[in-house]
C-alpha cells in the first residue's frame, strides 16, 4: 500500500514551499520595513477505503501568516525618511493604481513632489499628491503627518489602514496591494528622519532553513525506506511464481 508514500510526499511537499518562504525572509533581512511571513498548515484528513476510524493524516499549507511587528528604528537624518511606528502604510500613486508601502525613504523630484525611489508619488490624506515647494526652507514632519516649514503648513501625509491586514498581497518594490478600502489612521505615528528595518530575526530564520532541511531530509529517507520495504515485498511475491 503506498499510503505511507503519499503521506510522506504531501510534508516534503509542504516543507519545500515553507523552505522557500523562510529563504525569502532571510533574503530581506537587511529590506527596510519588510515584514517576515510563515507557512500556515493544517491536518487534512482523507477516508481510506470507506473504513471508518482509518483516515489518512496528509500534511496542507493553506497560505501564509505575516508578522505584522514593527522592525527597528534606523536613524537616518534625512527629514524626508519617514518611519510608521504602529499600525499605518503609506499611499503612493503607481502606474497601475494606488498602492501601499511601509518603506518610507522617500526624495524630491524634479516636480518637487516627495517620490519613493521608484518614482512613485506620496499621496496625501486627501488622495492628492505631496509636494514641497522650493525654497521652503527647514521641513518637520510632525507624528501625525502634518508638513510644515517656516512659512507654514504644506500638507499631510496619509496613513491609512485596513481591515484584514494578513489579506494584503506583496509585491515587488516593497509595495502591497488589495482590494479593501483604505481607511485613514485615527492617530498615526510617524517618526521624521528615521526607517523602520526588517522584523526578520536572522539568526531564528537560519535555525528554522536548518530545521526545514533535516526534517526534509528525515522525510525523504522515510520514503527511501518504504520504497525499499515494497520493493523486497514484490521481490517475494514475484520469487516463487518463478521457480
Amino acid at each position: 500500500m503506498e499510503s505511507t508514500t503519499y503521506i510522506a510526499l504531501s510534508r516534503q511537499m509542504a516543507l519545500r514551499r515553507e523552505l522557500d518562504i523562510t529563504a525569502h525572509n532571510v533574503a530581506n533581512m537587511t529590506t527596510p520595513a519588510f515584514k517576515a511571513e510563515r507557512m500556515v498548515f493544517r491536518e487534512y484528513l482523507v477516508n481510506q477505503d470507506g473504513v471508518k476510524g482509518e483516515d489518512l493524516s496528509f500534511t496542507q499549507d493553506i497560505g501564509l501568516a505575516r508578522d505584522l511587528q514593527d522592525g527597528s528604528m534606523l536613524e537616518t537624518g534625512n527629514p524626508f525618511d519617514l518611519a510608521i511606528s504602529g499600525d499605518g502604510f503609506f499611499s503612493v500613486e503607481t502606474e497601475d493604481g494606488v498602492r501601499y508601502t511601509r518603506h518610507g525613504r522617500f526624495q524630491l523630484d524634479a516636480a518637487n513632489q516627495l517620490v519613493t525611489g521608484e518614482g512613485y508619488p506620496l499621496l496625501a490624506f486627501n488622495g492628492a499628491r505631496t509636494i514641497i515647494p522650493p525654497d521652503s526652507g527647514k521641513i518637520e514632519i510632525a507624528a501625525d503627518g502634518t508638513i510644515s516649514s517656516p512659512d507654514g503648513v504644506l500638507g499631510k501625509v496619509g496613513i491609512v489602514t485596513f481591515d484584514n491586514l494578513q489579506e494584503m498581497d506583496r509585491l515587488p518594490n516593497s509595495l502591497y496591494e488589495t482590494e479593501q478600502r483604505a481607511q485613514l489612521v485615527d492617530r498615526p505615528s510617524l517618526r521624521q528622519g528615521m526607517l523602520e528595518q526588517s522584523n526578520v530575526q536572522p539568526i531564528m530564520e537560519l535555525t528554522r532553513l536548518i530545521d526545514i532541511q533535516r526534517e526534509h531530509q528525515s522525510v525523504q529517507n522515510l520514503i527511501k525506506r518504504e520504497h525499499d520495504r515494497q520493493q523486497k515485498a514484490i521481490d517475494r511475491i514475484a520469487r516463487p511464481m518463478q521457480s
